[in-house]
């Protein structure tokens, strides 16, 4: 056990596993945890532990590693940690200073923004094999526009932005991979933009409902993965109207709601309400899990 300087690296006996025990920064025990980490850490409220096993291994399933050769993956493993936190936990709040981001592993994270009068507008909900807050580096802005919370308890890989846009300058290949990610962001907004100008609270609601089957590879039934208040909040709906909408969907028998299990019972009039004819574009901001693995 040893005390902590912020601002310098700590070098404390260990087994390789770090454990920030009160966020604040008065005590760490055990391992080396290098300054920007430790930065991020002092910050928070929540217990936190932190370790370095698995590492490259998680990245070289990660399509923005691809590219990189051992050494320089090797280079990125000693800036990147893994971190585990508790749901309900903040992993960082809007107006944190943004020198890290994140590859999510297991859990769900949400991305949200607070009003000046406290009104939450969820921004997105990241799955397992996600990552977030990686465009930031290549901003003048070092801030978090948004804030982080764990909806559940969750295992991500934190990466030094500062080691990982040093590297983009070495790889051609993998700056062509930012900028694939980044342009089906772009895309993602540009349609939640039509979206919300464009068609009824009705219309997202239900194009979600498809969404969840298409991701959920579910023939008729699906779970709500996280609760429908926070839903309501990312379809930009007020609960009770996405409630209603749900109730308006049971009773033509499009639907059937039970706690969090969905089940469909007319996918034609569900696509009809929707006012779409196919699923093209997810309503995500960001590629799914799927897209962002390495083929074999």
């Amino acid at each position: 056990m040893g005390y902590a300087t912020a601002g310098k690296a700590i070098d404390l006996p260990g087994s390789g596993r770090n454990k920030i025990q009160n966020i604040r920064g008065e005590w760490i025990h055990g391992g080396v945890i290098d300054r920007q980490l430790y930065s991020f850490i002092y910050r928070k409220k929540e217990v936190v532990t932190v370790n370095t096993n698995g590492i490259k291994e998680a990245l070289k399933g990660y399509f923005l590693f691809s590219s990189l050769n051992d050494g320089q993956l090797d280079r990125i493993t000693s800036k990147a940690r893994k971190i585990s936190i508790a749901g309900n936990s903040s992993l960082f709040e809007q107006g944190d200073s943004a020198d890290r981001f994140f590859l999510l592993l297991e859990g769900k994270i949400k991305l949200y923004r607070l009003s000046p009068d406290g009104n939450e507008k969820i921004i997105e909900f990241v799955s397992p094999g996600q990552s977030f807050a990686e465009a930031l580096m290549l901003m003048d802005r070092n801030t978090y526009p948004v804030s982080a919370m764990a909806l559940s308890d969750a295992e991500l890989i934190s990466i030094e932005s500062k080691a990982f846009s040093g590297l983009l300058r070495e790889s051609v290949d993998t700056c062509f991979l930012l900028m694939a990610d980044m342009s089906k962001r772009i895309r993602g907004l540009i349609k939640e933009i039509d979206d919300l100008s464009l068609h009824s609270a009705t219309c997202r609601v239900s194009a979600y409902l498809l969404q969840q089957m298409h991701q959920q590879q579910a023939s008729g039934s699906f779970k709500f993965t996280v609760p429908k208040s926070m839903l309501a909040s990312r379809l930009s709906v007020k609960p009770e109207t996405f409630s209603r909408i749900l109730k308006s969907l049971t009773e033509s028998g499009v639907i059937t709601v039970s706690g969090d299990q969905v089940t469909v019972h007319d996918i034609e009039r569900l696509r009809e309400s929707a006012e779409v004819t196919v699923l093209s574009e997810p309503m995500s901001l960001m590629p799914s899990a799927g897209e962002f693995r390495v083929v074999n």
